[in-house]
């Protein structure tokens, strides 16, 4: 498929008639990686409008220009680019906070899983008119922006305060879908909104019109920029727009496409390779045997994908400093590579090949799967095409109950 000239939420936004937002209080949810197609931030992009009156930043996890790691504290702060008040969507030091602990992968873990200081006061809203979103997402579930959103529309629903999603593409394509549903609202999290597949094909403005629906009854006052010339079947670096990467361990579309089976070695002992150049393409510990494990994996002959052995040592997050040996991994055909799969394949390879050293941290794992069955089955030893098999009832379901919240074809 050649390049497509795809114009993100904002450009259509901005291109269209604001004089219905003059005089409205406006709050502005976003970060660095919402851009339009010549690079400019969304911040800048709205800041810099006369006839909009951004009064608020709203900053999710990462912080507003993305130099805060996964599980970092987003201070409440004032913007130096812009001048404006920044108020955080992702603050560990909110008083409501749970005690954290030292380590940064457990205080991800362990924050992360609760909603405690993600969800803004009221009060702090209560001269606003309008907040409007423009988030880059991923195409996954455990994906913090869509929980952000989520708890937004939590505190607007009823109101009269409009919400407008200046919507992006899915940068997976909004043609797959994979893995177990999320069990709501039981494994509801953070990490893990609502119930949706791992891999779910869709928008964020998508699914801002299923949760409005499914969980506030359409009692938020919502509006959908939707995307220019997006099709569902097309791969970011299809859309002629350029890669910035949306959190800071998701350097490039590569990584971006592992990412959702990737993510759950967070739920492990196994490094994904954070600190490292290559995060979530690479995996491994001090204790591992990469070169066993990626002979074992390539003789599984899984779809799409290639492994090798690589040794790292991160500069930050799990073995810090240590000499890791490890795989990494090579995407061969994107169209047919499962991540989720993938990853059920790699953790039992792990599992047979080192059953003494593996450890699954199996609260934060079964958050992030939106279950506990899939980690007691990996327990038992359960066979992988067992485990695929046992959720694709869930994803032909979701798969018609999606179809009236789709925008594009």
């Amino acid at each position: 498929m050649s390049k497509k000239n795809v114009k993100p939420g904002v450009e259509v936004f901005l291109s269209g008639d604001l004089s219905r937002l003059k005089g409205r209080n406006i709050a502005l949810v976003s970060n660095y990686s919402a851009t339009d197609s010549s690079l400019v931030p969304t911040i800048e992009l709205l800041n810099n409008k006369p006839d909009l009156n951004i009064s608020t930043l709203l900053a999710p996890e990462h912080g507003l220009w993305g130099k805060f790691q996964a599980g970092e504290n987003v201070p409440l702060q004032k913007d130096k680019r812009t001048g404006l008040p920044v108020l955080s969507l992702y603050d560990q030091s909110n008083p409501e906070s749970i005690k954290l602990p030292d380590n940064t992968d457990e205080r991800m873990r362990t924050f992360d899983i609760s909603d405690a200081g993600k969800k803004i006061n009221k009060l702090a809203l209560k001269d606003i008119d309008t907040i409007i979103l423009d988030l880059q997402d991923v195409g996954t579930r455990i994906y913090t922006y869509i929980s952000t959103m989520g708890y937004l529309m939590e505190s607007i629903s009823g109101t009269e305060k409009e919400l407008i999603i200046l919507d992006r593409s899915n940068p997976i394509t909004g043609s797959y879908i994979e893995g177990p549903m999320l069990e709501y609202p039981e494994y509801s999290s953070f990490v893990g909104f609502y119930s949706i597949p791992v891999r779910h094909g869709m928008t964020i403005g998508e699914l801002a019109l299923l949760f409005n629906r499914e969980i506030y009854s359409s009692n938020v006052n919502l509006s959908i920029i939707s995307v220019e010339n997006w099709e569902r079947k097309m791969w970011f670096d299809q859309t002629g727009l350029q890669w910035v990467k949306p959190s800071p361990n998701l350097p490039s579309l590569t990584s971006a496409i592992v990412y959702p089976g990737m993510v759950f070695l967070e739920g492990t002992n196994v490094s994904e390779g954070r600190g490292t150049t290559n995060p979530f393409e690479v995996f491994g510990a001090p204790w591992m045997e990469g070169m066993t494990v990626s002979e074992e994996l390539n003789r599984k002959n899984l779809k799409g994908v290639k492994f090798t052995e690589i040794f790292f040592r991160p500069s930050f997050s799990k073995y810090s400093g240590e000499d890791c040996s490890g795989v990494k991994i090579f995407i061969t055909d994107r169209n047919e590579f499962s991540p989720f799969e993938t990853m059920l394949n790699i953790i039992s390879v792990i599992k047979k090949t080192s059953p003494d050293n593996l450890i699954i941290h199996t609260k934060y794992f079964d958050m992030i799967a939106g279950n506990s069955w899939i980690s007691q089955k990996i327990n038992n030893g359960l066979a992988v095409n067992s485990i695929v098999g046992s959720y694709q009832d869930g994803l032909s379901e979701f798969s018609e109950y999606r179809k009236k919240y789709l925008l594009y074809d």
